[in-house]
C-alpha cells in the first residue's frame, strides 16, 4: 500500500535543472499520509521507461509520474506507459478542443504536435491541467496499481495535485493515518549545534522531530501522526513549545516564512519602514524584501551603490570616508544605511558591503568580510563578520543579505 515517485526526463539525468517536483511530491505524501518508498529518475527512453513502469506495478500501489507530457518527440510518457500494458492510445475530443481553445486564448498557433496530448491509454481518466496544455491521467491497468501522471512543469503540477490528485489520494485508502507538520526556521544557530540541543525530542517516535539546513537557515520540522486531523495538530502543539522554549529569538518563523516577510511584519506593526543601500549583494537584500507580497507599504526602495562614485553621489558618503577606511569598513556601511535612510524617508536603513570574491580580497579584508549596518530613529551601528571563502560568491551574498535581516529582526523585536 505505498507509492512511489518516477521522473522522466534526460535533463534531470544530465543535471540541467534540479529535481524539485520530487521533493515536493514526497512532502506532499507526508502531508497526507501515504507511504512513500522510491524514487526514480528515467531518460526520455522508451524501453527503459516501459521497464520502470512495469517494474512499479508489481511493488506500489500507485505510481506517480511527472514530466514527459509535452508536444514534442521526447515527450514519451503516455505512450511508453500505454506500451508497457500493451494498451492502444485512443483520442479525446474534449481534450484537442480545450488544447486549441487554450493556445488560441494566448495568442499562439496549434501545431499538429500539439494533439499528440489528446492521447490517453484506452480507460484512462483525463486528470485535468487547469493552467497548461499538458493534462495527466489517472489509470489502473491492472488491478492493484494506479498511475497519476504529471506535466514537469512546477506550477501545472501542483495546480494539478490540489485540485485532483490530493482528493483523489484521500479516498484511495492508502493513508496510514493523517499527518500533521510544522518547520520551525532559525538564523544564527549552526544545524549540529541545534540537533545536539534537540537530541531527545529527535528521538521521538510522534512527533517526529527532523533537522535541515540551508544558506544560513536551519529549519526542524516536526511531524505527528494520529487518526484525526486535529488529533495530530495538537500533538505538534508541546513539542513546538518545547522548542522555541529551548531557542529563543533564533526561531525567527515558521512554514513557508521568510526572514525578510517576517520583519515587514514587525515594521508594519510599528507603522515604521525601510530602505536598503547594498554594495556586494547587488540588490540581492531589496530582492528579498520585495519578493514578499505587499512589501510596498513597508519597504520604500534602496540604493545599489557598487561603485564609490555612486555612495558618494546617491548615498551621500563623504569622500574622506572612502579614503581613510575603505569602502568595506564600519564607517562607509554606516554612512550608506544612514543615507538610504535620508534620500527615502524611511525609518530603517540597512547596508551592506564587503568583499563577496572570489578576487579582491587582502590580508586585512579578507574575501567574506561583510560589513552591515543597521539605521534607525535612534541611531546607527555597523559590524564586520566574516564568513570565510569555503562555499563561494553567491553564498557570501546570500547570507550577507539574510544577516542583515535578522539583525534587524532582533532589533525591532
Amino acid at each position: 500500500m505505498t507509492a512511489e515517485v518516477l521522473c522522466v526526463g534526460s535533463e534531470l539525468l544530465l543535471g540541467n535543472i534540479t529535481n524539485g517536483n520530487a521533493r515536493w511530491i514526497a512532502e506532499q505524501l507526508a502531508a497526507l499520509g501515504v507511504p512513500h518508498q522510491r524514487q526514480m529518475v528515467v531518460g526520455d527512453n522508451r524501453e527503459r521507461l516501459m521497464a520502470e513502469v512495469r517494474q512499479a506495478a508489481g511493488r506500489c500501489r500507485v505510481l506517480i509520474t511527472t514530466g514527459g507530457l509535452g508536444p514534442t518527440p521526447d515527450d514519451l510518457t503516455t505512450e511508453a506507459i500505454a506500451a508497457a500494458f500493451e494498451t492502444p492510445l485512443v483520442e479525446h475530443p474534449e481534450i484537442w478542443a480545450e488544447i486549441q481553445a487554450r493556445l488560441s486564448a494566448r495568442g499562439r498557433i496549434c501545431s499538429p504536435s500539439n494533439r499528440r496530448q489528446a492521447f490517453l491509454p484506452k480507460g484512462a481518466a483525463v486528470l485535468p491541467n487547469p493552467t497548461g496544455t499538458a493534462p495527466g491521467m489517472i489509470w489502473s491497468p491492472v488491478p492493484g496499481f494506479t498511475v497519476l501522471t504529471f506535466p514537469g512543469v512546477p506550477s501545472e503540477m501542483k495546480a494539478m495535485w490540489q485540485q485532483t490528485a490530493a482528493p483523489w489520494l484521500r479516498q484511495s485508502g492508502l493513508a496510514a493515518g493523517v499527518f500533521a507538520s510544522r518547520m520551525l526556521r532559525f538564523w544564527g544557530v549552526s544545524e549540529s549545534a541545534l540537533a545536539e540541543e534537540m537530541a531527545d525530542l529527535l528521538e521521538q517516535a510522534n512527533p517526529t522531530v527532523a533537522p535541515y539546513a540551508g544558506a544560513g537557515e536551519v529549519k526542524l520540522r516536526i511531524t505527528a501522526r494520529a487518526e484525526h486531523q486535529a488529533d495530530a495538530e495538537a500533538l505538534l502543539l508541546p513539542v513546538e513549545r518545547e522548542i522555541r522554549r529551548r531557542t529563543g529569538q533564533s526561531c525567527f518563523g515558521v512554514d513557508e516564512q521568510s526572514l525578510a516577510e517576517v520583519v515587514l511584519q514587525q515594521l508594519r506593526q510599528r507603522g515604521q519602514t525601510v530602505a536598503v543601500a547594498e554594495s556586494c549583494t547587488g540588490g540581492g537584500l531589496g530582492a528579498a524584501l520585495a519578493a514578499v507580497p505587499g512589501a510596498s507599504d513597508v519597504f520604500l526602495g534602496g540604493v545599489i551603490a557598487y561603485a564609490n562614485g555612486v555612495k558618494q553621489g546617491l548615498l551621500g558618503v563623504p569622500a574622506e570616508l572612502l579614503q581613510a577606511h575603505g569602502a568595506v569598513s564600519d564607517p562607509v556601511a554606516q554612512s550608506m544605511a544612514e543615507g538610504a535612510r535620508r534620500v527615502t524617508g524611511a525609518d530603517w536603513g540597512l547596508a551592506i558591503t564587503g568583499v563577496a570574491g572570489p578576487g579582491g580580497g587582502s590580508d586585512e579584508k579578507p574575501v567574506g568580510l561583510v560589513h552591515l549596518a543597521i539605521a534607525g530613529p535612534d541611531g546607527c551601528s555597523s559590524e564586520g563578520v566574516r564568513f570565510g571563502t569555503s562555499r563561494g560568491r553567491t553564498w557570501i551574498q546570500t547570507l550577507s543579505a539574510g544577516e542583515a535581516l535578522n539583525r534587524l529582526r532582533l532589533q525591532l523585536a
